[in-house]
């Protein structure tokens, strides 16, 4: 494991983590009626707080495609999952709760789960799958659970919507951080113009936003702990379900190794779900998407 794909990957970790905590607190006070629409970037893009926490996310995403540009996706998604830490951290700031039996449980089950995995799935790269076929049905598949669970979130929305909405996100960043795999092995290949000419430089944009959109939507309408503990577990699980599928990534499949590697998995959800639920995660300081939506009713 490359020391400096380590170092990128934690950082845009950070980077992630400490931005989806501004960008929330700033979502939360955004009209209700911009649910699920762009007006919602309109109307925050006004506002600094949400900005500067774009601007870590930005950065973040810039660090974690470098990463992927230099080790494997297996490797890489894992990895990002422990942004939830880093967000922990400044919400502990801003909430002054200790860390107490749960963090501190649910911060050795993510560590714990992450180095399980890697160490046990030993992540290393592959021969790219050229079917298109399995391509197709790998992506196909996660789009489709994520528009599904987009139009249940829009049914439900002020109870379970937005972690409907941060799954669905995170199904669709699992999926972009994928193609953005491809897009720097072709940019390796031919450089930009070989870039410019497949359709997945296009898509990633596409996905960002879009996802982008049913992130700050899910911010806007539930507290923090209700949304991103779902968008961090779903991302690498969708990333390595990728990185398996069809980018060649191989694990070790021996019995003891998908033991661990499965122990590992599980062990990341239940930290990030101990973590997500924790007291100092932010519970709104302002009006929630449920009052404001009695209010306007």
């Amino acid at each position: 494991m490359s020391v400096l794909v380590l170092t990128l990957a934690v950082s845009a970790a950070c980077c992630l983590g400490l931005g989806f905590v501004l960008q929330q607190n700033a979502a939360e006070r955004a009209p209700l009626g911009d649910f699920l629409s762009p007006r919602l970037l309109l109307d925050l893009v006004r506002v600094p707080r949400w900005l500067a926490g774009m601007g870590l996310m930005v950065a973040g995403m810039v660090l974690g495609a470098i990463a992927l540009g230099g080790g494997e996706l297996t490797l890489v998604e894992p990895l990002l999952a422990t942004n939830l830490l880093f967000a922990l951290a400044l919400s502990r700031l801003q909430t002054r709760q200790p860390l107490g039996r749960q963090g501190w449980v649910g911060l050795a089950l993510l560590a714990g789960g992450v180095t399980a995995f890697i160490l046990a799935g030993e992540p290393r790269g592959g021969s790219a799958v050229t079917d298109p076929v399995r391509h197709w049905l790998i992506v196909g598949a996660m789009l489709g659970l994520a528009l599904v669970l987009t139009a249940c979130a829009g049914r439900f929305r002020l109870t379970w919507g937005p972690t409907l909405l941060a799954l669905a996100a995170g199904l669709l960043y699992g999926v972009q951080d994928a193609l953005t795999r491809v897009s720097g092995r072709r940019f390796s290949a031919g450089g930009m113009a070989e870039v410019l000419t497949g359709w997945q430089p296009y898509a990633v944009v596409v996905l960002g936003v879009t996802g982008l959109v049913l992130v700050q939507s899910a911010f806007e309408t539930a507290p923090l702990r209700r949304s991103l503990p779902a968008l961090t577990a779903a991302q690498p699980l969708a990333g390595i379900a990728c990185g398996v599928g069809f980018l060649g990534d191989r694990l070790r499949t021996d019995a003891p190794a998908l033991a661990w590697e499965a122990g590992g998995l599980a062990g990341v959800v239940a930290g990030i779900v101990l973590l997500g639920l924790h007291p100092a995660m932010p519970q709104g300081t302002g009006e929630s998407g449920h009052e404001r939506a009695l209010q306007r009713g």
